[in-house]
């Protein structure tokens, strides 16, 4: 699960910024309000939450926004990251960051379990596509 949430195509440019596509690294799809404290570091440098968003289909949103979202993110499918920050040609490490509350699994009685994710890549930016069945999150 964890091998396939930062691909090697994962890292594209983008008109003042770049997106980055995330895997979800859990065995069943999950709705998108599940997902809480997205942050991304780009080599050793913390995109500002005022940098981050999420793109899902044709509306972007902030990134703490997803809490009010209805929709679900797919087991085959790649959460874009949208970040406001330029990024030069080259590999960068990039880490990620977030909890995944996990609604029909208890902590304790009456406390759904949250995981947190902690993910790691050495990504180039542009790379080709992997051939998959993988779409963007709409």
């Amino acid at each position: 699960m964890l091998e396939t949430a930062l691909r090697e195509d994962a890292l594209t440019a983008t008109p003042g910024g770049f997106d980055l596509r995330l895997g979800l690294p859990w065995i069943r799809s999950m709705p998108l309000s599940s997902v809480a404290g997205l942050a991304v570091e780009v080599d050793g440098v913390p995109v500002a939450p005022r940098e981050l968003c999420v793109v899902l289909g044709d509306c972007t949103i902030r990134a703490d926004a997803l809490r009010e979202e209805s929709g679900w993110w797919f087991v085959q499918d790649r959460l874009v990251l949208a970040c406001r920050r330029e990024l030069s040609r080259g590999a960068h490490a990039v880490a990620v960051d977030f909890q995944l509350m996990v609604p029909y699994l208890q902590a304790r009685p009456g406390s759904p379990l949250v995981l947190p994710f902690h993910l790691e890549a050495r990504l180039e930016r542009d790379r080709a596509q992997v051939p998959s069945v993988s779409r963007d999150v709409a």
